[in-house]
């Protein structure tokens, strides 16, 4: 059986509790300690030991599949998922569960979330923003999904999210009204101030250090009242007609174009389609799985096959590839996510159709 190469420096200490976990590695001291064998590639990993906590850990440890049966799908998984193939689907092409496709999904949305955190300007944002509403379902068609969605005019570069949870409306009969009241009687009825207090959460997050912004939007009503709520920046809002032509001299051209990718993209967000998420936290997760591969992956111009948003960013110097993305485990103990997306990567987002939904209690994997 043959062995892997010799396994280098293990670059800190993945115990959140040890003191090398976070702080610089310079004194830290470590010792090689065995091997184990496994049935997959590498078959023979490196073991170590800190000497600081005592914490045993292998070279695998670091890697972005640990702790899964089947790491030879996590690339095959993320391609599938941009391109609009639905969970059973791949289960179907890889002769496996459906649950071991979606408990892959779920992994890498966690690890394309942590990604973006580490890779997305953290200083002031100088170009003018898109913003807009991008309208799905969770469970039925009587709860209605809003992802509010944040661009760059002229990067195209994917901010980021938030999303929130809406009441059902537009043209129904009069039976549907009924199982619309019987739903919110048993279940309640979503917060009517929902999309304000979760637009002002994601500009709080993309404009922490910006203090005067160039602001594109529709004509929502919830979007000034957000905007109010955050005195500290100074918005340049330009609100634009939603029955204004959609083309290229559109201000909303860059997020209208986002919303045509996330149907084009993704099986649980065409208008009519069986493979809509049951929950919204697992649709947030391929929501994140979309957004890197935008940011990082995508030309800007399929035809052309140019720069990606993020390299117009000047974020990087070449599109990425899933290899890329995927090259070492992130550790959300390393990496400071905001409160907001904090909730995703710990599957905290309800369902009220599923009370009981759970979590993401990490013990061993990401």
């Amino acid at each position: 059986m043959p062995n892997a190469p010799a396994s280098p420096a293990p670059p800190f200490c993945p115990n959140p509790a040890c003191a090398f976990h976070n702080g610089p590695t310079t004194s830290w001291h470590w010792v090689r300690d065995g091997y184990f064998r496994r049935q997959r590639e590498p078959y023979r990993v490196q073991r170590f030991r800190c000497c600081h906590c005592r914490r045993h850990f292998s070279a695998q440890t670091f890697e972005s599949s640990y702790w899964l049966r089947r790491p030879d799908l996590l690339v095959p998984i993320f391609h599938r998922l941009v391109g609009c193939s639905c969970f059973r689907q791949i289960a179907r092409e890889f002769d496996v569960s459906p649950q071991t496709i979606a408990t892959h999904a779920a992994r890498l949305g966690r690890h394309c979330l942590l990604f973006h955190e580490q890779m997305r300007p953290k200083g002031p944002i100088t170009e003018p923003l898109s913003l807009d509403t991008f309208v799905t379902f969770e469970y039925s068609q009587y709860h209605p999904t809003g992802f509010h969605l944040l661009c760059g005019k002229h990067s195209h570069f994917f901010h980021g999210f938030t999303e929130s949870e809406l009441r059902r409306s537009g043209r129904m009969t009069d039976a549907q009204k009924r199982k619309r009241s019987r739903l919110e009687k048993a279940h309640g009825r979503p917060d009517p101030r929902s999309v304000e207090k979760e637009v002002t959460e994601l500009l709080q997050i993309a404009l922490a250090r910006t203090t005067a912004v160039k602001l594109h939007s529709d004509d929502h009503q919830d979007y000034p009242r957000a905007l109010k709520r955050l005195p500290h920046i100074a918005f340049d809002h330009d609100p634009i007609s939603s029955r204004a032509a959609r083309t290229p001299k559109n201000p909303l051209f860059p997020v209208n174009l986002l919303d045509h990718l996330i149907r084009h993209s993704t099986a649980s967000h065409k208008r009519e389609t069986i493979a809509f998420s049951k929950r919204r936290q697992s649709a947030a997760e391929r929501m994140f799985v979309l957004l890197v591969w935008r940011n990082y992956m995508k030309p800007f111009s399929e035809r052309k096959r140019d720069a990606s948003p993020a390299m117009r960013l000047g974020l990087l110097d070449r599109r990425l590839t899933v290899s890329d993305i995927l090259a070492q485990r992130l550790f959300p103990t390393r990496i400071a996510l905001p409160e907001r997306w904090a909730r995703y990567y710990w599957r905290q987002t309800p369902t009220r159709m599923i009370p009981r939904a759970v979590g993401h209690r990490r013990v061993h994997a990401a």
